[in-house]
């Protein structure tokens, strides 16, 4: 048994970290029946009130430089066994979020870090923080397969310190679809959907392009963009993309075929969203991106999708490429969109191709793996400590 230390944002704070971190806590102790206590050190911003959250939980102040340290001293000192630090750039303070090396630094637990982000050819200082993150990490996860090389050849890592689990997704209800769809509004619509924080970048005016050429084919077509604007975006310049979009959306004569769902999504009502759906679409310019937790939810609820060909998409949907269209080629997008949500057969084809899928990434699979490794590793750390060695990475 393993008693596993998690270092990441945490819910009730609205990030898609923070409900991965949940998630994973939850399917890892179902996986550990009768486990031990675990701990949450939930990273927090200073303004924010601790009283929503969990009294149980150990707080890490996001810019308070020195208490990364502190906690690091704090776990070395409590039954933890495995320590699992979930990274990306963005939850730490510092250059890059530097200051979570102080953490790794000072640790002297078996830790398991994953990566939610990974570049190819990071720029500086990027670059040093995560290599040395991985280079003190006794255990590297990856939702992508392909990050595996990347890793490696980037940081001069063994392979077999990289572990490659998919991300979680809940488990598919499919009885739940047509009342969903009927409490929705969308029962007799063909419904494209995307959800996310809405920002720049993620190739929705494409599919608002695509859409009058699909609709000569469906006319029942609805494209749902599905999220609230993401907060930095809104402090930046309030609703203006928001009102770019609704623009582009009265040009093309389409007020009759967007929908834009403008609130935060709670998990629940996000799956609910995703199970009504009949196409679910990552239109996304940028190549790199290696993981998205939105297409792996819409894989592993059985959704038929389609994608530009960033990193993860590939690694999820490589076996089938005629759900990978280029983001610059608009009439492919209408030509790919309009033949699936046409046909009901070649729909339902679909579904279970991409539930063949989606059976791997629910989340109990998921915990079960995490569990296992997490159980590996605290096995050694009990075994190194027994024997009076001092525990944790060598090279840490």
């Amino acid at each position: 048994m393993s008693h596993v230390a998690y270092v990441s944002t945490y819910v009730p704070k609205r990030c898609g970290l923070a409900t991965y971190t949940s998630h994973l806590r939850q399917y890892v102790q179902s996986a550990e029946k009768g486990c031990e206590a675990d701990t949450v050190i939930a990273m927090v911003d200073q303004s924010e009130d601790l009283q929503e959250y969990d009294p149980s939980l150990w707080f890490l102040r996001r810019d308070v430089r020195e208490d990364y340290r502190k906690l690091a001293q704090r776990v070395n000192d409590s039954p933890v066994t495995v320590v699992s630090l979930q990274h990306e750039f963005g939850i730490f303070g510092g250059n890059a979020g530097e200051y979570v090396l102080d953490f790794v630094r000072e640790l002297r637990k078996p830790l398991v870090t994953t990566f939610h982000t990974v570049l190819e050819s990071p720029q500086e200082p990027l670059r040093s923080v995560q290599e040395e993150i991985a280079r003190r990490s006794d255990r590297i996860v990856v939702m992508n397969r392909r990050a595996i090389d990347l890793l490696a050849n980037e940081y001069q890592l063994p392979k077999s310190k990289l572990v490659y689990i998919p991300h979680g997704t809940p488990v598919p209800a499919p009885d739940r679809r047509e009342p969903l769809r009927k409490q929705l509004g969308w029962s007799d619509k063909r419904v494209v959907m995307t959800f996310g924080l809405l920002s720049r970048g993620k190739g929705l005016e494409l599919i608002l392009k695509a859409l009058p050429k699909v609709i000569h084919q469906v006319p029942n077509v609805l494209y749902a963009i599905v999220g609230q604007t993401h907060p930095e975006v809104k402090k930046r310049e309030g609703e203006a993309y928001r009102e770019q979009l609704n623009d582009m959306i009265r040009e093309l004569n389409l007020e009759q075929h967007v929908v834009m769902i403008d609130r935060y999504l709670s998990e629940d009502e996000l799956v609910d969203h995703i199970m009504a759906c009949d196409l679910y679409v990552t239109p996304y310019p940028g190549m790199q991106q290696i993981t998205s937790g939105t297409l792996a939810y819409a894989v592993g609820l059985g959704r038929p999708v389609l994608s530009t060909p960033y990193a993860y998409a590939q690694d999820l949907l490589g076996e089938f490429q005629d759900l990978l269209i280029p983001h610059d080629d608009v009439d492919a997008w209408a030509q790919a969109i309009s033949r699936l949500l046409s046909s009901s057969t070649t729909l339902q084809q679909w579904e279970r191709r991409i539930q063949q899928i989606g059976r791997e990434m629910s989340w109990p699979r998921v915990g079960e793996s995490h569990a296992r490794l997490f159980g590996e590793l605290s096995q050694t750390h009990r075994k190194s400590e027994s024997e009076g060695n001092v525990v944790g990475s060598v090279s840490r």
